[in-house]
């Protein structure tokens, strides 16, 4: 029992580490859409493990929600759903993407940390 509700408790501590994340790479990758370089290997990196922790934020969330029961309100999980779908999306648009990666990169960053913050203050509301 103390692993269930420890999942529960992994997803609440780490969720604002998700969007911090998220926010450092929004803001790296919009500096060098301004200086007009294209990322490198680290900006990739960063944002392999920014999209990284937010999958598995979603992951820790589904979890607790599915096996510990907890309730977090019909908003925050809307927002987890709309962060896949975002990620999808992404994806599915990854050769435009391509053309000007650090603006798009950096845009699609801030935009999941706007919607990490949203489901994070929004935890227990409902429509």
């Amino acid at each position: 029992m103390t692993t269930l509700a420890s999942m529960g408790s992994i997803h609440r501590a780490f969720g604002w580490y998700a969007v911090g994340i998220m926010a450092i790479i929004g803001i790296w990758g919009l500096t060098l859409a301004v200086v007009k370089r294209e990322p490198g290997r680290s900006f990739w990196a960063g944002f392999a493990v920014a999209t990284v922790a937010v999958v598995s934020q979603v992951g820790l969330g589904t979890y607790a929600l599915s096996v510990e029961g907890v309730d977090p309100g019909n908003q925050h999980v809307f927002y987890g759903v709309v962060i896949m779908f975002t990620l999808a999306f992404a994806y599915i648009y990854r050769a435009q993407f391509a053309k000007r990666p650090g603006l798009s990169y950096g845009l699609l960053a801030l935009f999941l940390m706007g919607l990490g913050m949203r489901a994070i203050s929004n935890f227990g509301q409902y429509f």
